[in-house]
């Protein structure tokens, strides 16, 4: 069956818009514009605006209502994602948390596409199109560095001796992810290991599916602080060049009353960019990471 005009227009819509990202994307990728690999808020922002304008300057001839623009750019950022899986390698669950931005900039992007061509002004449509590759380029070229803190903690009834072993290695934890990202596939904390009990020492941090971040242990101040350095993660395609964990912590505190405050300290580096999007999703993994390693130190330690 062959295609009528208004299939054509929209399936052009969707091929030529993300045939444009594609390349974007690729030519920033692989001309390392940022050396260490960092992705900028423009490969987020700037490159799905330009896919909703591209595609709606194909759609404006079919003059597509609201509705159906919002369900075609959703469409559109689905094609999206999986030519990201399939050409640019990245994870399902870095997929998954990056689809909101996707869909709401491909949808921000056809409107305002609708709004620029029926006006059918050339000077406005060149100077949009100008400042979004502008900013491309500017955001593509700029410094980007970003280093962040999370901190829990929890009560213990327990004194530090107690849980102090506990904190430097505990075996396999065998309670049920409970953090939805956990339940669909994200690894979790299982096990730690440790070479020793000393300032120096190697440590093991091994989640759910075998991956193994080494440790190296910085400060052993028993039943009070135990902090260590990231001295190797897994190469895996969901953290892989968009996150670095860099130090990890454990402090404990007497509470004088038989019970003791254990905080848990983790510091991280961001390679995704915009900060304000992405540091929600790390500090979220960061925090249900800590809980569930800490809450497992609760239970061993309580148990005596």
């Amino acid at each position: 069956m062959t295609m009528n005009f208004y299939q054509k227009t929209l399936l052009k819509g969707f091929i030529v818009s993300n045939l444009l990202a594609l390349f974007m994307v690729g030519l920033f990728k692989y001309t390392k514009l940022q050396d260490n690999g960092t992705l900028v808020f423009s490969i987020f922002v700037i490159v799905p605006l330009i896919m909703g304008i591209v595609s709606s300057w194909f759609w404006i001839k079919v003059d597509l209502k609201s509705k159906p623009i919002i369900g075609y750019s959703i469409l559109n950022g689905l094609l999206a994602i999986l030519l990201s899986y399939v050409f640019l390698r990245e994870g399902v669950i870095c997929l998954l948390i990056v689809s909101p931005l996707i869909f709401a900039f491909i949808i921000t992007g056809a409107f305002l596409g609708r709004t620029m061509f029926r006006k059918n002004n050339q000077r406005l449509n060149v100077s949009v199109f100008s400042l979004l590759f502008v900013v491309f380029v500017t955001d593509s070229l700029s410094e980007h560095n970003y280093v962040n803190l999370v901190a829990d903690e929890i009560v213990i009834n327990a004194t530090p001796e107690q849980i102090w072993k506990h904190v430097v290695a505990f075996d396999k934890i065998e309670k049920k992810d409970n953090y939805w990202l956990f339940q669909i596939g994200m690894p979790s904390p299982s096990q730690t290991t440790v070479t020793g009990h000393y300032k120096g020492a190697g440590r093991k941090c091994i989640f759910s599916n075998g991956y193994i971040f080494d440790e190296k242990i910085v400060t052993y101040d028993v039943n009070k602080d135990l902090t260590f350095d990231i001295i190797g993660q897994p190469l895996d395609p969901e953290i892989m060049g968009h996150i670095d964990i860099l130090r990890g912590q454990f402090l404990l505190k007497d509470n004088g009353n038989g019970t003791t405050t254990l905080i848990g300290n983790s510091w991280y580096r961001l390679h995704v960019f915009p900060i304000w999007y992405y540091d929600i999703w790390a500090k979220s993994i960061t925090r249900n990471v800590h809980l569930r390693v800490m809450e497992h130190i609760k239970v061993l330690s309580e148990k005596g």
